[in-house]
């Protein structure tokens, strides 16, 4: 099957604070997700990533509101859904959620197979006890998962298996689109690993069929995702292929991502890591223009025009007011000026040693 599966327009949510002040922590975003395809949210804390998240579930609790905006799952606008129908017929089945902190979304004083049961009683009142463990035990052994995990309380699994056992009752209904918030951000390396290939295999045998991954790790993305977004300050600043957005970023602050990062892949290993400098900005206010600039070091040659979003290739768009064109002259001279490449084009691909 092909065409979109998840279609976000126009987004704009907000948090409203004991002071009743406004911050627009999503605004006016838009974007696609392919059926079939994994879909890559990047930048740094506080950006905007989970909100978002949270926003396309539907799914508002104060302080989070939704103001404008559609959100289209398989061709069902969601927008517009009271809180109890989203719960009940989108959630779980249409789109699933795995948040950031899954290792502490359990309660401990139930066992696992308690959390199924309400997963599924939730969506269908008819199955008994037995259909549910029977369900569930099916679908731990395929995802290589202990059985006797479901007999078992939080406290009793380690945290990668905690994770794991997140991820598995958070897909149990086959959810069209899974929403997956840093879940390898608190876990080691050998940890991460397993988390992700339980993803792919979640997608290899029909168990989702598209996914966002959420991180600020870019390296990572490659490889998880097909395409990556990059988000700052509540905007989505730049989106194209996995492959381009690690190797070739074209916005300021994508690049500065980049050069913030080590990635051990030959070519890059001499690499001076460069912070980027400034604190983002505060979002009670709203900007008209490039949230970025005053963090940016080519803001002196930005021109006086409105900020619009550019197209550079087929599904790569990016938000500055300098053209590709100037932003590569721009990196060009940088990188005669210090005499080091910044380019991440090694005609390889990311080690996956962290993966």
């Amino acid at each position: 099957m092909s065409g979109s599966i998840l279609e976000v327009k126009n987004l704009t949510t907000f948090y409203k604070t004991r002071m009743n002040e406004k911050v627009c922590s999503v605004d006016n975003v838009s974007f696609n997700l392919e059926n079939g395809k994994s879909l890559g949210i990047a930048g740094e804390s506080g950006c905007g990533k989970s909100t978002l998240a949270m926003s396309v579930m539907g799914y508002y609790f104060p302080p989070l509101f939704y103001e404008s905006g559609n959100i289209i799952i398989d061709g069902k606008d969601i927008t517009s859904l009271e809180a109890d129908v989203i719960r009940t017929t989108v959630l779980g089945t249409d789109i699933a959620y795995i948040p950031q902190a899954a290792m502490n979304a359990l309660n401990p004083t139930r066992k696992i197979i308690k959390f199924i049961e309400d997963v599924i009683k939730a969506h269908n009142l008819d199955m008994t006890k037995k259909d549910v463990y029977d369900l569930a035990r099916e679908r731990f052994n395929v995802l290589n998962l202990p059985e006797k995990v479901l007999d078992q309380y939080a406290v009793e699994l380690s945290g990668g298996m905690k994770q794991r056992t997140v991820i598995a009752i958070s897909t149990i209904l086959k959810p069209k689109v899974l929403i997956a918030d840093e879940p390898s951000s608190a876990l080691d390396v050998s940890s991460q690993k397993i988390v992700i290939r339980l993803l792919r295999e979640l997608m290899e045998k029909g168990f989702i069929r598209s996914m966002v991954f959420i991180t600020h790790e870019l390296p990572l993305l490659y490889n998880v995702t097909d395409d990556i977004m990059v988000m700052y300050a509540g905007e989505i600043v730049e989106r194209g292929s996995a492959k381009e957005m690690v190797f070739d970023p074209i916005m300021p602050y994508s690049k500065g991502l980049m050069n913030s990062i080590i990635v051990p892949e030959e070519g890059t290993r001499g690499h001076v890591l460069q912070a980027i400098p400034g604190a983002p900005p505060n979002l009670k206010i709203k900007y008209e223009g490039c949230r970025f600039q005053e963090r940016c070091r080519y803001k002196n040659e930005c021109i006086n025009l409105p900020l619009e979003e550019q197209s550079a290739g087929t599904g790569r768009t990016f938000k500055c007011r300098l053209s590709e064109k100037k932003l590569r002259d721009l990196y060009k001279k940088d990188e005669s000026a210090s005499g080091k490449s910044q380019n991440y084009k090694t005609g390889g691909t990311v080690t996956e040693a962290a993966v």
